[in-house]
This record gives structure tokens, C-alpha cells and sequence, in this order.
């Protein structure tokens, strides 16, 4: 579309041209003379044995004058983004020899430039190389574990910016969605882009960028290939790239006029094990053999390692990225460009500081379960690894053995095989003075700490409203101007996903926000009707809600589980159970309920159970004793 407007004869052929657009290109290419001058293709389209055919014929009518070959380090498997389809370019060589081959790439370490080299089978290529220094650019990393809101202090930079062009990169589209909705709560003039949008509301997002209707894009890292805005002062990566190549060419599409702009990465200890996860598994989803997906890991781990160092490091950023792709500077070269060198004492402070976190993450993130009840088990040390709750529990389920006086009972235990002499009544004892030091030292903890980082606020409630109220204005006009009530509708559904997840965390929370503006793009009009029946009824509910707390709990009806409630919605539905609320006005009357009077028995803790069942069992064995004695009379 630039060339075009530069007068250039240019066209494109992929998957998005109509047929009859597609048609009128290959009889163009047919022709004697074609009007082309220069055509786009993908790697996928010349892989095939028909567009190869017509390459072949249009290169022996001395037609084919050139080559290029776009983002050439997706040819390489050392690459950050090596693609199958890229490698299969080297027959171009075979079918066409004489045809010159340019190819281009940005970020393309000395391994990969090699690599490209072989590939395409160059003999001898003239090879132009500048520097990979941006000096325009401030380098900058923000450790997550070290701020109170990492949703905040992003909020905040960009403000103190002023009315700039930014792009936020993602790792998930939920979290596209969910810092997007944030930032917008906060008056910042954003939307989100990835591929779960469709591509209506993707080409509007990007046209209203490009035009600066909105200044801030919150997109996944597929965002920004082929677009040349040359204003963006600020790209934030908010969760730590895969390699220093993607992180190179992301964030350099900030200040490409040369003007100073600012490359600022979110760094957190969760996000570096999460990536690691992902890239040790990437592998065994294609269909490869099991050394190629060893191999695969291990380049894309080492890759990623860089990345972790560029973060954890104390030396100058600025010349560890010129290091990764071979360039050998001095630190001299940044002059106080990244804030490794303008704050080295704070920078050093800081990573101190997260070396202690993480530390403390190590020793309290996961715990250990005592899985056997037999001595030889307990003599061998047979512990195992329990659930790594990584901050969502919030300390409240930790096992007894978390605590020290857990552990020493265990230790007092697996020491010797004097365990074998104590009694129950003394092993019982020692397990529950642990559980009642552990509750109560977890209470203190908790008293010390009232302040749960994970909570979820009001503003972040506001900004799920908000989205909320979006989603439902977009499916109005989906549905012919479909009626309701936009802002009770966003609230009742902000509270039937609060109530859901909002003792589980943010995150939790945001994924059942995110999952239900998902469903609302597809919903139809009876289904809504379905979920949202309970808002017209909201008056009269209230009432009956009052009443209700009004009786005594011997007099309040029994709620029936949901495989009786008549009023049950469709549980073919995926979200359906996303839909119920205590609210509902579905109520079963109490005639009809044969639980009225039921009252649940309070779950004794594990002394206590254990003690119960030697009542029991003693006053079984008295009970069979006396009557064993009662016969023996008789038949004297």
C-alpha cells in the first residue's frame, strides 16, 4: 500500500486477497508484460509446487530480476523465530541459479548470519552489516517483586510521558485485555491487539494507532511486524521476552526518528519460571523426533538465558545487548544511557534486594507433605513435593510441616527408630502442639501483614465494570441495538465474578473477567437473556434477600445443589456455570425442599478425628466385652 502510493507497480498475494483479486494477479504474471514490478509472497505460498512452476516459467523469460527475502533469521533454527517454511527457500538456489538473493534481517546474532548464509546457499555474498546500537534509546528494567503495583507504576510512566505513542507487549491475550481495560481506567487513551480479536476489530485498533486516535497499543509480540510508525517513544515489555533477539526488535521499533524513546522491561521472578516452562515444553508440540525437541529446548533456553542475564545483571545493559550479537564495546560507549550506568547504586541495591525475594519465594513456595503413615516409610525420608502455590494461597493452607515446630517433629521422628517405642498418645500430642503453633504463629503473621498485595482493589473492580460495559455495548450493536441494561448488566457480572474468584487472587479474578468478555462476543441474544434474567428482578430479590436474613438459620430454606434446582441453567453451556449468582431469582420454595432443618456438622481437625475413632472404638470394645460377659452368665 506505501509503494502504491509512491507510484510503484506492487502487489501482494496471501490468504486475505479475494479469489478474483488473486486471479487477476496470476494472469497479470502470465502475460507477456506484467504490470507488476515487484511482488510480496509468503515462504508457505513459494513452498508450493504451482507457484514454483510459475516462478520458473517467468525466470526463463528473463522476467525474475531479483529475490529478497524478508526477516532472513526466521531461516535460521538458531533464530529467535526460525519458521519450517523459511528453511525450505534454499531450492530457490536449485530452481532459479542465476537469480540474485538479498536477504534481510535486523536482529541476526553471528551464528544465525552464518547460518542464513549456508541456507540459502550463497557463494561468497557481499555482506553489509551496521551496528546494533540504538544510542537513542534508554534502557531500563522494573522488577515486578520489588513494586507494590506493577499495574500502577506502568499506569504512572506513561502518564508522566505525556500524550506520547507507546506499545505494551504481553505474553497472554488475557493479559492484553486486562492491562489495557487498567490503563484505560486510568485515562490513558489505549486498546488491547492480539489474535483472539477478530480481524474487523484488529484492522480498527491498528488504523486508529497508526492515526493516533489512540496512543497506546497493548499487544502480544506479533504486533508491529511491517508497521514503520517512526514516533513511538516508549516500548514496555511487562513480561521478559523469550530471547534478546525478540527483545532487540521489539523494543527497537521505538525511536526510529532518532529522537531519545525509552525501552522499559517489567522483570519478575513468576514470569522468568512461567517462560522457562514454556520453552522447555515448546518443543514436544511439533512433530519431531525426541533429540530434535532436546535440541530445540536447549538453544531456545539458552537463548532465554541471555535474557534473564540482561535482567539480573549489574553491568551496563546497553553493551550486553551489542555483546549478544557479537559486538565488542566498551561501557564507556553508553554514556549514562541505560539505568545500569546513570544508577548503578540503586540498580545494585535493587537486585540485592531481589536476590533475598527470591530466596524467600525458593524456601516458602512449595511444601513438603509427611505422605506415609508406616515407620520403614518414615525411616527412609519418604517426603514429597506438594502444590507450588506461588503467592495465590497467601500462606492460608500451608502444610503443619511449612512451620518449625512441624519440621522438628518430623525430624524427631525420621531420626531413630525410637518412634517405634513412643505411643500414639504421644505422637498425637506432638502433632497437635505443632498445629497449635503453627495456627497460631500463621495468625500473627497474618495480623503483621494485613496488607495482601494480591487483594483485589476497587479500582481494579472499576476497571472490570468498565470493560464490562464495553463488551456490552459491542454486543448491542451486534445484535441490532439488543436491549439492556449496560450498566446494571456489567455490574451484576463484575459481582458474579468477584464472588467467584475474588478470594483467590487477581489473577484468578481476571481470568473469569476476561473469559466472560469473551463470551459476551459470541453469546446470543437468548443466552444473555438466559444469564441476565435475574437483573429485571433485582427489586423484588432485594427484598426477598432481606426477608430471608431475617429468619433464624433453623427457619432459612436449604438451598438445593444444582442438579435439583429446576431452575438450573443448561450445563451444555461452557459459561453457564459462570452465570449463576446468590442473586439468582430462581428460588426453590421452601414447601418443596426436604432439607428445611439440615444443619452441616463442623469438620473436626485430625487430633480430634483421630481421638473420636478411639472413643468409638473403646466404647465398642466395652460394649462387646459386657456382652460377652452377660452370655457367659446366662449359660452358667
Amino acid at each position: 500500500m506505501a509503494l502504491k502510493e509512491k507510484g510503484i507497480a506492487a502487489d501482494f498475494l496471501s490468504s486475505t486477497k479475494t479469489a478474483d483479486a488473486k486471479v487477476k494477479i496470476h494472469e497479470d504474471l502470465d502475460s507477456g508484460k506484467p504490470s507488476t514490478r515487484l511482488l510480496y509472497v509468503t515462504p508457505e505460498l513459494i513452498a508450493t509446487p504451482g507457484f514454483m512452476s510459475k516462478l520458473t516459467k517467468i525466470y526463463t523469460r528473463g522476467l525474475l530480476t531479483l529475490i529478497a527475502i524478508d526477516e532472513a533469521h526466521c531461516i535460521s533454527s538458531w533464530g529467535h523465530d526460525f519458521r519450517p517454511s523459511y528453511r525450505k527457500l534454499s531450492s530457490l538456489r536449485s530452481h532459479l541459479p542465476d537469480v540474485p538473493i538479498l536477504a534481510l534481517t535486523a536482529t541476526a546474532a553471528p551464528k544465525v548470519q552464518r547460518d542464513v548464509v549456508e541456507s540459502l546457499r550463497m557463494q561468497n555474498p557481499l555482506v553489509l552489516k551496521s551496528s546494533f546500537n540504538r544510542p537513542n534509546i534508554y534502557y531500563e528494567v522494573r522488577y515486578k517483586d520489588l513494586l507494590d503495583d506493577a499495574f500502577a507504576d506502568l499506569s504512572n510512566t506513561l502518564k508522566s510521558l505525556g500524550d506520547v505513542c507507546a506499545i505494551v507487549y504481553c505474553l497472554e491475550r488475557s493479559m492484553c485485555d486486562d492491562l489495557s481495560s487498567n490503563l484505560s481506567q486510568s485515562g490513558i487513551s489505549c486498546a488491547a491487539y492480539h489474535a483472539g480479536l477478530n480481524n474487523k476489530m484488529r484492522t480498527s485498533v491498528l488504523d486508529d494507532w497508526i492515526s493516533s486516535k489512540i496512543k497506546v497499543v497493548v499487544a502480544t509480540v506479533a504486533f508491529g511486524y511491517g508497521i514503520d510508525r517512526k514516533d513511538v517513544r516508549i516500548v514496555c515489555h511487562f513480561n521478559i521476552p523469550k530471547s534478546m533477539e525478540a527483545f532487540y526488535q521489539e523494543s527497537g521499533r521505538a525511536g526510529r526518528d532518532q529522537l531519545p524513546s525509552r525501552s522499559l522491561l517489567y522483570y519478575g521472578v513468576d514470569d522468568c519460571k512461567r517462560m522457562k516452562f514454556i520453552l522447555s515444553k515448546s518443543g514436544s508440540k511439533n512433530s519431531q523426533s525426541s533429540s530434535s525437541q532436546e535440541e530445540s529446548s536447549k538453544i531456545s533456553l539458552t537463548a532465554f538465558n541471555q535474557m534473564v542475564e540482561y535482567c539480573e545483571g549489574s553491568g551496563c545493559r546497553r553493551k550486553r545487548i551489542l555483546e549478544s550479537f557479537g559486538e565488542q564495546v566498551t561501557a564507556s560507549l553508553c554514556g549514562k544511557t541505560c539505568d545500569a550506568c546513570r544508577h548503578a547504586n540503586l540498580v545494585a541495591r535493587c537486585l540485592e534486594d531481589l536476590k533475598t525475594v527470591s530466596a524467600l519465594c525458593h524456601k516458602n513456595g512449595s511444601s513438603r507433605v509427611f505422605i506415609t503413615s508406616s515407620t520403614s516409610a518414615i525411616d527412609g525420608e519418604q517426603l514429597s513435593e506438594f502444590w507450588n502455590r506461588g503467592g495465590e494461597a497467601s500462606g492460608s493452607e500451608e502444610d503443619i510441616s511449612d512451620s518449625e515446630d512441624g519440621n522438628e517433629v518430623i525430624n524427631n521422628l525420621t531420626r531413630s527408630k525410637l518412634q517405634s517405642r513412643l505411643g500414639v498418645n504421644e505422637k498425637l500430642a506432638m502433632l497437635q502442639r505443632a498445629e497449635e503453633n503453627f495456627y497460631k504463629n500463621n495468625n500473627s503473621y497474618k495480623q503483621s501483614n494485613k496488607v495482601d498485595k494480591n487483594a483485589i482493589s476497587d479500582p481494579m473492580r472499576g476497571a472490570s465494570r468498565q470493560r464490562l460495559q464495553n463488551a456490552l455495548k459491542q454486543v448491542q450493536q451486534r445484535l441490532d441495538n439488543f436491549k439492556i441494561e449496560v450498566d446494571t448488566s456489567a455490574s451484576f457480572l463484575e459481582d458474579e465474578c468477584y464472588k467467584k474468584y475474588g478470594k483467590a487472587g487477581k489473577s484468578f479474578y481476571y481470568s473469569q473477567v476476561a473469559s466472560t468478555v469473551r463470551w459476551l462476543k459470541s453469546a446470543s441474544s437468548s443466552e444473555l437473556m438466559n444469564r441476565l434474567r435475574s437483573i429485571n428482578a433485582s427489586a423484588s430479590m432485594s427484598v426477598v434477600s432481606e426477608a430471608k436474613q431475617s429468619l433464624s438459620p433453623a427457619e432459612q430454606p436449604f438451598k438445593s445443589p444444582p442438579a435439583l434446582d429446576p431452575c438450573a441453567e443448561d450445563t451444555s453451556n461452557e459459561y453457564s456455570g459462570n452465570a449463576r449468582s446468590e442473586t439468582s431469582p430462581c428460588i426453590v420454595p421452601m414447601e418443596s425442599c426436604s432439607f428445611n432443618n439440615t444443619n452441616l456438622p463442623q469438620i473436626p481437625s485430625f487430633s480430634e478425628f483421630v481421638n473420636s475413632r478411639k472413643t468409638k472404638g473403646d466404647q465398642l470394645n466395652d460394649t462387646k466385652k459386657h456382652s460377652r460377659v452377660e452370655k457367659k452368665m446366662r449359660m452358667q
